[in-house]
């Protein structure tokens, strides 16, 4: 979508387009909640998703108080409801469908970065085939264990005792596009685990190209315990992104958390707070950069709903996460500028109060706050998560190139800078 031209009544609007040859917006800031859905999309059931919202799990458990999402306007969100509506909300927002034939993380961040995958990664509910297993023991040297779907706690649990008797590799896959491989620190060190992945990650190509090769360290005695060092090797996006134009326009463009492992780092200058412990180290670097001068955008994934919460279907934790997730954001909202916009996202669902461990197909929430952002604009329901690029590059002043997605911008611009969010 072409740059729009700047109406006379904007020209004070103090985002400076003319004479800074930038957007109308100088940092973008998107905070993926990994996996936090609000409701159940139209097709759910094709995915076996039917009734699932992880919003609704969510808010019901008492440990659920996030006062200032509310504010922004989760709760007026289409579908959302129940009894914590906040007067007018703050921001603007919506909800939005997924186009892309999936309910994962690879192609639930793609299409917020413009990519729309109409064809399904492939997944494996009956385990890698033997031409995949068979040349990746050899090249690797190791055997492998368990090769099917697998919890990741449960795996470690079944598997790692043999696994430390014998070097062999625990592979295991889940609903997702994955090739997930856990193995003992003390069998094998964490820069050798890393080296086999990328091995795999060579031969799952082509028909077998999945999204994520994962690294799944442990340590500890039985029944062990996962480490922060997962690290996720990704197939590359086929085609450009919004990361791409932002960095060709010549942004910034900042990843925080395993945006860059998503995207394979393709179009992301600056990596420096690439890897995350937890939410907690995840938002201390993303207020770190907020008070750094930047021109572009910083794009932020907090994986913790998903992994440590959605996965393993704790909706106490869920709900507790959410609550010092949003005790963060009131540290957030008063650093943002005067050419600031903050965007609040998710990338599928992963309903905690469901039999599944698996993600859901969801709608996921799209809220926007700053001082050019519009109070109380309800965008209704839009069908693209690639709408978030679309508003994201004209919002910076970039070429969309061919780029998905159609600009919320318009809709949720304010020429005249309105109070503190």
């Amino acid at each position: 979508m072409p740059n729009k031209t700047v109406r006379p009544e904007e020209k004070d609007r103090g985002s400076a387009q003319n004479s800074r040859g930038y957007g109308r917006f100088r940092r973008v800031f998107i905070i993926v909640l990994d996996s936090f859905g609000v409701g159940a999309a139209p097709d759910a059931a094709d995915f076996g998703d039917a009734g699932s919202s992880t919003v609704a799990a969510v808010m019901k458990h008492p440990n659920f108080d996030c006062p200032n999402l509310g504010r922004l306007g989760l709760f007026h969100i289409d579908g959302v409801g129940g009894p914590l509506k906040h007067g007018r909300p703050r921001g603007s927002y919506c909800r939005l469908q997924e186009l892309s034939a999936g309910k994962d993380t690879t192609t639930g961040h793609w299409e917020i970065a413009g990519l729309v995958s109409k064809k399904p990664m492939p997944t494996y509910p009956e385990g890698f085939p033997p031409e995949v297993i068979s040349e990746f023991e050899r090249l690797t040297g190791r055997r492998v264990l368990c090769n099917r779907p697998y919890s990741g706690t449960e795996v470690i649990r079944d598997y790692g005792p043999e696994h430390i008797r014998t070097g062999a590799l625990i592979v295991y896959t889940s609903a997702d596009s994955v090739f997930q491989i856990a193995a003992h620190k003390s069998v094998v060190p964490v820069p050798e685990l890393y080296r086999i992945c990328e091995t795999a990650r060579g031969i799952l190509t082509g028909k077998h190209g999945v999204g994520r090769v994962i690294a799944r360290p442990f340590d500890g005695e039985f029944p062990y315990f996962r480490t922060p060092e997962r690290h996720d090797f990704s197939i590359l996006p086929p085609s450009e992104t919004m990361l791409d134009r932002l960095a060709e326009a010549g942004r910034d463009v900042i990843s925080v958390g395993k945006i860059y492992d998503i995207f394979a780092g393709r179009g992301i200058k600056d990596s420096e707070c690439n890897r995350t412990v937890s939410n907690a180290d995840g938002m201390d670097k993303t207020l770190k950069l907020a008070g750094r001068d930047f021109n572009g955008l910083c794009f932020v994934n907090l994986v913790e709903f998903d992994s440590t919460y959605g996965h393993r279907n704790d909706t106490a934790g869920y709900a507790a996460a959410l609550t010092d997730f949003d005790r963060r954001l009131g540290e957030l909202l008063p650093m943002l500028r005067r050419d600031d916009m903050l965007i609040i996202t998710a990338d599928h669902g992963c309903d905690p109060s469901t039999p599944s461990t698996d993600h859901s197909r969801e709608y996921i929430p799209f809220i926007a706050a700053g001082q050019h952002v519009a109070k109380g604009r309800n965008l209704g329901t839009r069908t693209g998560f690639c709408d978030i690029s679309a508003t994201v590059i004209e919002a910076l002043g970039a070429d969309p190139g061919s780029t998905a997605g159609s600009s919320m911008l318009d809709r949720i611009y304010v020429p005249r800078p309105l109070s503190v969010v």
